[in-house]
């Protein structure tokens, strides 16, 4: 796709004013590192805050009598439980039992809002007007979104918007800023503590000019956003899972409740149900694991993994990998058969040599959320 082609966000010129490089992504001309570059900006994030252009993002809103339980026909999560004012983690399943994408779903009071990955929001809407037939309505916000990371995110944010700071981990607020809505949850991508803020695209280059005079703050771009999320141990859709794995593989079986399970009072009932819960009762042959490679050398995206160190046939493959500026070293999530101990010797193709690598607990960081 041609640059002249590439969507834009209301922040394109803040980003060009700020120097940023500017790449495709997802159909859209995206900021994918600043002048400062990806280290500088990965460690902002971590010690100070980091302000993040997430407007390419897909913007839902569901509205109808019984929205919550339509939508559990096609999210295996429990949304009738999901409080006024909290969001939740879920997954969109296909028929086969794979992943179509993953969301953000908060309940509004008389509405669900959803946030979906941008590479996926066309093919989401179009799978969402299935509850169309429920009497649900289904509307695209055309608005921007912002993401505000790091451990002084809140002093910052409630410096303009002083409510924010009662705010909890998976809070859904609104609030209001210069006679306007902004739509405010309190979690993010990055394993840090913060904010996405949802605006008028009117609004978004004030109030993230606003953000960015404060000396804490600073732009960061898709590349910093990687790293975060990977060190964070968060799956990257199109790479830690897509249509073809399931939850179970993905490790997000967590995100199914006992309600929905087998046994549950709301057992079932949305796509791919019965291999879904088939797979998570008897478990996984293969799941999402992490991995330290030995060195410096980061492994990366279709990297395979061996049980020896020559000959023989790959045991999995890495779905995620890169250099984790916060750990010290590369770091990487791969799809490795289930039941291996956290001890077992484990080797990366890399550049024709195999370099051992060991398996690690997820998240490589400690997350810092406000419960």
């Amino acid at each position: 796709m041609l640059m002249a082609d590439l969507r834009r966000t209301a922040l394109y010129d803040l980003h060009v004013a700020q120097g940023a490089r500017m790449v495709p992504y997802a159909g859209w001309e995206m900021p994918v590192q600043y002048p400062a570059g990806l280290m500088a900006e990965h460690l902002h994030t971590r010690q100070k805050a980091g302000l993040f252009d997430v407007g390419h993002m897909g913007q839902v809103v569901l509205r109808g009598k019984d929205v919550a339980a339509a939508l559990e026909s096609l999210v295996p999560a429990d949304l009738q439980g999901l409080a006024e004012g909290r969001q939740r983690y879920g997954l969109l399943t296909s028929d086969g039992g794979g992943i179509l994408d993953d969301l953000m779903i908060a309940n509004k009071g008389d509405h669900l809002y959803l946030v979906v990955n941008a590479a996926n929001a066309a093919q989401d809407v179009a799978h969402l007007r299935r509850l169309e037939a429920q009497g649900v309505t289904v509307e695209v916000a055309d608005r921007s979104l912002l993401a505000l990371q790091g451990p002084e995110a809140e002093a910052v944010l409630s410096a303009l918007i002083p409510g924010v700071a009662a705010m909890k981990f998976m809070d859904s607020r609104d609030f209001d800023w210069n006679g306007a809505t902004v739509w405010i949850s309190r979690s993010g991508y990055t394993g840090e503590d913060g904010f996405e803020i949802s605006l008028t695209h009117g609004q978004a280059q004030d109030f993230a000019q606003a953000l960015l005079d404060h000396p804490q703050v600073a732009p960061i771009g898709l590349g910093a956003r990687d790293s975060l999320r990977l060190e964070a141990g968060m799956p990257l859709y199109g790479n830690d899972m897509d249509a073809q794995t399931s939850p179970a593989q993905a490790a997000l079986g967590w995100s199914i409740p006992k309600v929905r399970r087998r046994g549950g009072a709301r057992e079932g009932g949305f796509p791919g149900a019965d291999a879904i819960l088939d797979e998570l009762a008897a478990g996984p042959a293969v799941t999402r694991r992490g991995l330290r490679p030995e060195g410096r050398a980061p492994i990366r995206a279709g990297v395979a993994i061996h049980d020896t160190d020559q000959g023989g046939e790959p045991v999995g493959r890495v779905r995620s990998g890169g250099f984790g500026p916060s750990v010290g070293g590369p770091v990487a999530m791969a799809e490795l058969p289930a039941g291996l101990g956290e001890d077992t010797p484990l080797w990366a193709e890399l550049r024709g040599k195999r370099i051992p690598v060991a398996l690690a607990p997820l998240p490589f960081i400690t997350p810092h959320y406000k419960r």
